[in-house]
């Protein structure tokens, strides 16, 4: 899974935890008082596949947009000392860096838990001049293409239609919106997202497998469908059929965030490496078992990832 060429096209995001010890409640309002211990930044959205992509050892390209600000430059420090590469980042004076500030009450030795969230986010389209900007930062040689969208207003049909151009492997986290990504080779979407697209509940295995198939067929994927399903695993759909792919048994679930982000790098990274789908889906929930057990986003290198399949006996 080491030494491809993934560019990772998406909504990237810096995650802010401002971490304080509770100590009292407010007298103006019934909520706790924090008293500020630390500041923790991590790159977030569409950086955290780019993290996992280069944590298992290929080369990730970011691609997106910041804004001319400090939280800009932040995320992308963050990023080159993960060895992820920014020249893709293209800066827009007319929009601010989304933010996602969590406020953590540190209560005794438990990890912190979240008491509030701030996002500074515009979710306007970009404009036509960027989106070309991001097709000409496509030309470089690749091997494969995620598309994260978070939906905040990179991943326009203009954006994904120089994806689709590129002759590489190419990959969709959809986040809901599947249709934008008909003919697409993978395309990853959870159960909550499957089940608003066809209007229906998802329950059963046959409910999935049935859901799955459909969505295959309904966008022309020309290798398939990984529909995340939590604890319960991955149902995949692709041209041999549909299988049920279980998640392994983990007790100590500390955060579920950033989970999905490291299935679809994980995905992409066995794809190039030759694997099916199936095994593919399998390799990515051992990745998003380690990620679990840790507070936000989290990149799994490979002596981790290999460690978590011995660890459960596969």
């Amino acid at each position: 899974m080491a030494q491809w060429r993934v560019a990772v096209v998406g909504d990237v995001i810096l995650d802010e935890y401002l971490i304080g010890t509770a100590n009292r409640l407010s007298r103006e309002a019934p909520i706790p008082v924090l008293e500020f211990v630390r500041r923790e930044v991590i790159a977030g959205g569409a950086a955290n596949p780019a993290m996992n992509v280069a944590s298992l050892g290929s080369q990730a390209e970011q691609i997106g947009v910041i804004g001319a600000d400090e939280n800009g430059e932040t995320l992308c420090a963050l990023l080159n000392a993960r060895k992820v590469g920014t020249d893709g980042l293209i800066v827009d004076a007319t929009r601010q860096t989304t933010t996602k500030t969590r406020i953590m009450a540190q209560i005794g030795l438990r990890f912190p838990q979240q008491v509030a969230r701030l996002d500074r986010v515009d979710r306007t389209p970009i404009r036509s001049e960027i989106a070309a900007q991001i097709g000409a930062r496509l030309q470089i040689p690749l091997d494969a293409i995620i598309c994260s969208d978070y939906l905040n207003g990179l991943l326009t049909h203009e954006v994904i239609a120089h994806v689709r151009a590129q002759k590489v492997l190419r990959v969709a986290d959809a986040q809901g919106e599947l249709d934008k990504y008909v003919g697409f080779d993978v395309v990853k979407c959870n159960a909550d997202e499957a089940a608003h697209y066809l209007r229906r509940d998802l329950r059963t295995d046959a409910d999935f497998a049935t859901a799955a198939r459909e969505l295959r067929e309904h966008l022309r994927l020309s290798g398939g469908i990984c529909l995340t399903r939590g604890a319960r695993g991955i149902t995949v759909a692709d041209g041999s059929g549909v299988q049920h792919v279980p998640a392994p048994q983990v007790e100590d679930v500390y955060d579920t965030v950033g989970a999905g982000d490291t299935v679809v790098a994980v995905v992409t990274l066995a794809l190039l490496a030759g694997a099916d789908l199936v095994t593919a889906a399998r390799l990515a929930t051992y990745a998003a078992c380690v990620v679990i057990r840790r507070v936000g986003n989290y990149a799994p290198s490979q002596a981790e990832l290999v460690a978590e399949i011995s660890a459960h006996g596969d």
